[in-house]
Formats: structure tokens, sequence, C-alpha cells
């Protein structure tokens, strides 16, 4: 009985590995890699929906099933008999009817193990020793892999994805107001360490720890500090002096298949809670557009802490509520989560099979000392149109979309318009577009409007898997309109840049930008900036 077992092992072994699933638990020389995911054991050579009694193995592989036990199946109820099989497959299948002889002769239970058997048994063993003892080998390191894992694991639930940008950069041009070029190359770096943790497999915390020096001491962008103008900044320059921070705290959990909540007390933007429609390639600080104004729409660049509701009304169609307050924190006069700015969205986006489009509107409130329309992207005055010290709300809205033509080709732009009102009155410095401001008397009510859009064409996987060229052009918000002040002139933004896939950790960007009329203003002089980025992800 025996005998006919260790003649027919071998020939089951040549045509099919399924016979040793479950004795390997490395695939790597394995010519099929879902062998992992074979059934247990099966008890009927009838369970296999490929095997027929007219198979020219099949009492072979009904003895091993059905009276030794050694045989395992694909979760299809399929043996793939006419599969190939290399040595190692071959000797660990070996290894699994031993073990299973070895149980035979443990229980004593009648004469089922002959001299002869055993004979054959040594044979097989001496033939196949060296894949054995590798076999062995493999399988003791991966325990001891194992192991080491769990003992020196950070966490079952959270894992870490960072993301450290350098980057050498320069303006030229004189700087607005002024007849030098007052800026020097420098060379910075921003680094975010996000700890992700999930704890039902669909949810997600993310705590983000930051830390960098694009900015001077008081906070303020140094790029934009010495071109006299935020439309120089770069889309990762917004860190702290080299000071380690927590700026960003966001947990997303679904309640069902179409109803999911994202809820933060800190750095949570309209881009962590809603899609800027806009392609991940482009808007990635560190492997993106390297220029702040082209990210995407600043419409997206606002926030504080809150809570959104996302609802996909159908696969192709998500709407997005959400409410944001810019100190909830804070339990003062004019702060906290009902009482201070906020800043409130919804966003609706329809997915196409190969773009998206999406339509959102954003009404926001900033106390005097906060005011920021434009998140930074524009003019002084496009960003405070009546000055700082006065309160001012606004409205804006916008249109958003991405196409991808083909693989290596797509185009994605933006645009909308900005209302914005002023809610008090009383003398305040107003920006005058040359670097300077003037003292001005705005009334309670007064009204300021401004438009802004962005066209831009990306090519991935141009020049090299991973690469990304791209250029864009745009228009930052000019203030066309206003009870106080309007801009003379529209300032136009063109950048072109190239990421450098180097491997799956390392991308090299250079950029180069051009504003012409910045501020708003043709007597300003014309404003370039150059950038060499290296980002490493890990």
């Amino acid at each position: 009985m025996l005998k006919n077992l260790l003649y027919s092992f071998p020939l089951l072994l040549l045509s099919c590995p399924a016979v040793w699933a479950n004795s390997l638990n490395d695939n790597s020389n394995t010519p099929d890699a879902n062998f992992s995911t074979l059934q247990g054991q099966v008890t009927s050579v009838s369970q296999f929906s490929d095997v027929q009694p007219t198979d020219w193995a099949f009492q072979a592989l009904q003895s091993l099933v059905e009276r030794y036990g050694c045989i395992a199946g694909y979760p299809n109820s399929t043996y793939r008999g006419n599969r190939a099989l290399t040595r190692y497959e071959f000797a660990a299948g070996l290894n699994a009817c031993l073990d299973r002889v070895n149980e035979l002769i443990a229980t004593a239970t009648g004469d089922l193990v002959s001299k002869e058997d055993l004979a054959v048994l040594q044979k097989l063993q001496e033939d196949f020793a060296a894949e054995l003892a590798t076999l062995r080998g493999r399988v003791d390191n991966l325990e001891a892999r194992a192991a080491t894992l769990e003992a020196q694991q950070f966490s079952t639930t959270t894992k870490l994805n960072a993301q450290i940008i350098t980057a050498i950069t320069d303006t030229f041009g004189d700087r607005v107001g002024g007849d030098t070029d007052e800026s020097n190359t420098i060379f910075a770096t921003r680094g975010r360490l996000n700890l992700e943790s999930s704890f039902t497999g669909k949810d997600l915390l993310r705590v983000r720890l930051e830390f960098g020096n694009f900015v001077n001491s008081n906070g303020s962008s140094q790029i934009a500090a010495a071109s006299g103008t935020g439309m120089t900044r770069l889309n990762f320059d917004n860190d702290i002096d080299n000071r380690l921070i927590i700026p960003h705290i966001r947990y997303y959990f679904p309640v069902s298949d179409s109803l999911s909540f994202v809820v933060g007390p800190t750095g949570i933007g309209y881009n962590d809670i809603t899609d800027n429609v806009t392609p991940a390639t482009i808007a990635d600080d560190g492997n993106g557009i390297p220029s702040l104004f082209g990210k995407n729409s600043f419409l997206f660049e606002r926030g504080g802490g809150g809570a959104a509701v996302n609802w996909s009304i159908r696969k192709d169609l998500v709407l997005t509520v959400g409410y944001l307050a810019n100190n909830p924190n804070i339990p003062t006069q004019n702060n906290g989560l009902f009482d201070g700015g906020y800043n409130a969205l919804a966003h609706l986006v329809y997915y196409a099979k190969q773009g998206a489009i999406g339509v959102a509107y954003s009404h926001g409130y900033n106390p005097a000392g906060t005011v920021d329309v434009t998140g930074g992207r524009g003019s002084a005055l496009s960003s405070a149109p009546f000055g700082n010290n006065i309160a001012t709300s606004n409205s804006i809205v916008g249109l958003q979309g991405y196409y991808r033509f083909s693989p290596n080709f797509q185009i994605h732009g933006w645009g909308g318009y900005i209302w914005a009102t002023a809610n008090s009155s009383g003398l305040s410095d107003i920006s005058n577009g040359r670097g300077g401001t003037d003292s001005l008397f705005v009334n309670n009510g007064d009204n300021a409007n401004a438009w802004f859009g962005a066209v831009g064409l990306s090519f991935p996987d141009v020049g090299g898997k991973g690469n990304l060229p791209g250029i864009l052009f745009g228009l930052p918000p000019r203030i066309s309109n206003s009870d106080v002040r309007e801009e003379p002139d529209n300032a136009y933004h063109i950048e072109a840049f190239y990421r450098l896939r180097l491997n799956d950790n390392i991308s090299v960007t250079p950029g180069f930008w051009v504003i012409l009329n910045p501020e708003n203003n043709s007597e300003n002089d014309t404003q370039y900036v150059g950038v060499l980025r290296t980002t490493f992800d890990f």
C-alpha cells in the first residue's frame, strides 16, 4: 500500500504542485504566485473539478487523496495537473508525505510500512537531501524574520509614511517696488512624518509631524519676502523655522458604502475633506508642480479644524459638505468653533472613465488681523482687498477638472470668481501693488471681486517610467472691481517642470516659472523663479 504511494507520488508531483501547497510558506521560487491561496486538505478526488477517471494519474491521485491525505487543492476546486514544478516544489511535496508516513508509523495502525517501503523512502531522502535542507533553511529564516518583525514592530495598527523635500532655489528680477534683485540662492528643507492608523481596515487616522526652514522666524515665506510678492512661493515652503510641530490630525471613517465622514481638530483643509479634481501627480508637494500657485485651485487652500461628510450619490457622483473653523481650540471672543473665522464648502464631483469635473462653492469669514482670501496664491491686494484690519467675508465659486487623453498625456485646469465684502469700517492699510500700503477708508458693506484661472498640460512617463514633464499657464487672482481699490493689470504665470524618477523612493525636479506684471502691476519688474527639488519618499 505504501509502496503505491511512494511510486505514484513522483508522477503526481511532475504534473502539479498543489499536493505540497500547505507545506510551503515562501513563494519566491514558485512559478505561480497564487499557490499561497490554496485551500486545505481534500478528502475525495471527486472534489477536483478538473480531474477525470480517464486521466493517466487518476489512480495515483486517488490513492494520495483518499488513503494518505497529503493533497491540497485550489480555492476554485481545481488540481491543475498540467503545471510544471521545480525541484524545490518536489522536495516540499515529498516532505509533506514523509510527515504523513511518520504519523502512520507513530499511530501503529497496522502493518502499513514495510522494510521495502522504508528503503525507498530512505533513497528519496538521500536523493533530495540538498533540497530538503534548503527548504528547512528557508523556513527557519522566515520564522526568524517573522519573530524579529513581531518583536520590533512599531504598532500592529500604525504605519509610517514620510516625505523629505530639499530644494535649491532663487528668484531673479528687481524686488516689487524696488530697483534691485534682493534675493540670494538658498538651500532649504521640509519634512513630514505621517503616522497612519486603521482600526477597522476601512477607517484612517493620520497624525503628522512636520519641520522645515523655508520660512522666516516670523512665519513668512523667505522667498516672498525677498521678491516682494507671494507669486514666487514654492508649494512646500509653509513650514515653521525648523521647529517640530504637529500641524495636522485627521480621522476618516465610513458609515456605509455611500456615506463617510472626516473630522479633525487642526490642520484640516478642503484638500483633506474632498477631491480637488487635479491629477495627484500634479498636486503632490514633493513630486508635482513646484510652484504654490500651480498646485491646484486656491479655493481648496483654506481650513482649520472641523468636520465634513462625503455622500456618494452614485458610483460616479460625490457630494462633499464641510465646515472648518480657523481656531476651534481657542475659547476667547471671536474664536472657537462657531464664533471666529470659518470656511464652509459644498462640492459636487462627477467622475468619468478618463477624468473628472467638479463645481464648488465656498463661503468664509475672517476676523480683523487674520484676512487671507486667496491663501497666499495671488497679490497682496487680492489676499486682503480691504486691508488686514478689516473683517472680511468671501464667497468663491470654482470649476475644476482634468482629462487623460492617453496614458502619456493629460490636461487639467481650474477657474473661478470671488466676491469679498467688508464686515467693518474704518481706516485700513491697503496694498498699493508696489510693495507698500496706503491708508484708505473702508465702509462696512464695501465689495470687491476677482477672477482667477489656470490650465496645465502634463505627460506621465514620458522620457522614462515615473517621469513627469509638464507646463502650466495661469492668471493669479486680480481685483478687477472694487469699492476701495482695483488692480490696473493682469499678472501672468508661465511654468515648466520635469520630474525625474530615479527610483521608487527618490525623485529630482528642475522647475522654472515666469511672472509677468507681478502683483497685477506692469510697473513691477518681471520675476523669474528657478528651483531644483529632491524628494525622498519612504
